[in-house]
């Protein structure tokens, strides 16, 4: 089965800024890979000045927010690390092991990979909230801080843009849609705070217990390249 993987543009973020990133940019990788019947909702980020579209399905919603507050808890762990996320499709394929047995093997056939750098300022951190446009204590001048933020705000929109592209070009690879349950093809959320290598390993570890030979776009990846 052909695997495609795509890397999506890196973000420099804050940490109070992670829940309205995480939440556009995984909501909107859902929306343009729903498979099923959806009653599409418009969804106005609270920091910035961007719309995205979500399911409106309560069994992704559910497990989007549980992976992004996993990721807020872990980023609070390991601070001032790249920290990565990623979204992968599968499809579920029972597997003769022996005579009388099967397992369930997935075979992935998508990747998406999303890759942020959290600052991390303590003194900060303890006292504001969400909402707060404060977002450097080392940043003194307004405008700064504006600048930053205005400069978070178009790279996100990039992102977006990126995931509409990647949609558009690739479409060989989707299997087919017959007896899918839910909203959404099969899929599952990761985290890592570790080197790019590192997490590599990591995905090969959890790929091959189940069967799966990683894809070209994996192998791709792990050797540093940013194409896709």
């Amino acid at each position: 089965m052909n695997c495609e993987v795509f890397k999506l543009k890196e973000l420099d973020v804050e940490q109070f800024e992670i829940q309205d990133v995480l939440q556009c940019i995984l909501h909107t990788i859902m929306f343009h890979r729903a498979s099923g019947l959806i009653y599409p909702k418009n969804v106005d980020l609270e920091l910035f000045e961007i719309t995205y579209m979500q399911c409106n399905d309560v069994v992704i919603e559910r497990k989007i927010d549980e992976k992004i507050t996993q990721f807020i808890n872990k980023v609070k762990k390991h601070p001032n690390q790249k920290h990565q996320i990623c979204v992968s499709f599968y499809e579920s394929k029972n597997k003769q092991t022996s005579w009388f047995t099967k397992k369930v093997e997935h075979r992935y056939w998508e990747h998406w990979y999303v890759n942020l750098n959290v600052a991390h300022h303590p003194k900060l951190d303890s006292g504001k909230s969400r909402n707060s446009k404060v977002v450097n204590p080392e940043e003194s001048a307004p405008d700064e801080r504006e600048a930053r933020h205005s400069g978070l705000e178009l790279s996100l929109r990039e992102v977006l843009f990126q995931i509409i592209n990647f949609v558009k070009e690739k479409k060989d690879h989707i299997p087919s849609i017959e007896n899918l349950e839910g909203a959404s093809f099969p899929f599952e959320i990761t985290i890592s705070s570790l080197s790019d290598s590192a997490f590599g390993m990591e995905l090969l570890k959890r790929m091959l217990p189940h069967g799966n030979r990683p894809c070209s776009g994996d192998l791709q990846f792990l050797k540093g390249s940013d194409s896709v």
